[in-house]
């Protein structure tokens, strides 16, 4: 069963109020959608959910599932897996959050519109060698 198997612990990651933080301590959190446990570790950086600070959008799903906010981040940065399945995850994690289905809907619609150019796809790398 999906589940968060620590609780998240975060500080601000500057002086600054500039919406980022960074994870005091590794974050699990085990997924039926992509079939394993994920581990953010300590040190983490983070912005949570990047929600335009429009009124109404902010209102509706800005500052909720941090904790899956965390996760679907660190998806993103690692490439851990599809981009969508991150974004299922998110919804899932979400929703085993507390947040409720519509709210989960919303940022999931939001990260599938708007999230493609936050997951390019990592440059190529030649390997040493084995250039033309």
């Amino acid at each position: 069963m999906s589940a968060f198997l620590t609780r998240l612990a975060l500080a601000a990651a500057t002086d600054r109020d500039d919406g980022h933080w960074v994870l005091c301590k590794p974050l699990e959190y085990q997924s039926d959608v992509a079939k394993q446990t994920f581990i953010v570790p300590a040190g983490f950086k983070t912005d949570l959910a990047s929600v335009p600070r429009l009124p109404v959008v902010y209102v509706l799903t800005g500052d909720s599932a941090r904790a899956a906010a965390v996760v679907h981040d660190y998806l993103y940065s690692e490439r851990l897996v599809s981009r969508k399945v991150a974004d299922a995850v998110l919804r899932e994690a979400s929703e085993v959050s507390g947040v409720p289905a519509w709210r989960s809907w919303m940022m999931w619609a939001g990260v599938r519109i708007g999230g493609s150019s936050h997951y390019a796809p990592a440059p190529t790398q030649v390997e040493p060698g084995s250039e033309w």
